[in-house]
C-alpha cells in the first residue's frame, strides 16, 4: 500500500459517509430537475445543505479531520454544484458554460493548491463566495418553483449566472497570476 494513501479504515468515517451521501444525491437532484420536479429537487437540495454542515462538525467532534476529508468534501460540493446546475442549464435556466467553468475551477484550485500551499487547500477570497454564490444560485429556481413565486424572474437568474461565469473567469484568471508570481 502507498504511505501516502490514508488507510481504508481511516476513509470509512462518519464525516466520509455524510460527504459520501452528498455525492450519491446530487444523480438524483439532476434528475429531479430534470423531470420538473422542484420539489423533490429542493428537499434533496437542502439534504445536500445539511449533510455539507454536518460532515466538517462530525469531522471535529469525532476527531476524524483528515487532509482527504476536506479535499472529499470540496470536491463532493464542486461535483454536486455543477451537476445541478448542469441540469438547471439543460432547462435553459443558467448559462450552458457554467457547469464547465465551475468544474475547471475546481480542478485549477485543487492543482494549484498543491503548487501554493504544502498541506491543504489554497482558497482565494474570490473563490470562497464564488463557492456559496454556486449553492445560492442553484437553490434560487429550485426554491421559487417549489413555492411557485414569480420573483426572482428567470431573466435575472440567468443574468446572476452570467455574473458567475463572469466572477468565476476572474477567479481562475488571479490563481493563474498567484501561480506566476509563486514560481
Amino acid at each position: 500500500m502507498n504511505a501516502t494513501a490514508p488507510s481504508p479504515a481511516r476513509l470509512a468515517t462518519r464525516a466520509n459517509a455524510l460527504t459520501l451521501l452528498r455525492l450519491l444525491l446530487a444523480p438524483l437532484l439532476v434528475a429531479a430537475v430534470l423531470r420538473g420536479e422542484p420539489a423533490v429537487a429542493t428537499a434533496l437540495f437542502f439534504l445536500a445543505v445539511a449533510t455539507d454542515f454536518a460532515d466538517g462538525w462530525v469531522a471535529r467532534r469525532y476527531g476524524e479531520v483528515t487532509p482527504f476529508g476536506g479535499f472529499a468534501d470540496h470536491a463532493v460540493d464542486a461535483t454536486f454544484v455543477t451537476a445541478g446546475t448542469a441540469a438547471l442549464a439543460c432547462n435553459g435556466v443558467v448559462p450552458a458554460i457554467l457547469p464547465a467553468l465551475i468544474a475547471l475551477a475546481f480542478t485549477q484550485y485543487a492543482l494549484d493548491s498543491r503548487v501554493l500551499a504544502s498541506s491543504g487547500l489554497v482558497a482565494s477570497q474570490l473563490g470562497r463566495w464564488n463557492g456559496l454564490a454556486y449553492y445560492v444560485l442553484l437553490a434560487t429556481p429550485l426554491i421559487r418553483d417549489t413555492l411557485a413565486l414569480s420573483w426572482p424572474s428567470p431573466a435575472l437568474v440567468r443574468v446572476l449566472g452570467w455574473t458567475l461565469v463572469v466572477s468565476t473567469l476572474l477567479s481562475m484568471i488571479d490563481r493563474l497570476r498567484l501561480l506566476a508570481k509563486r514560481r
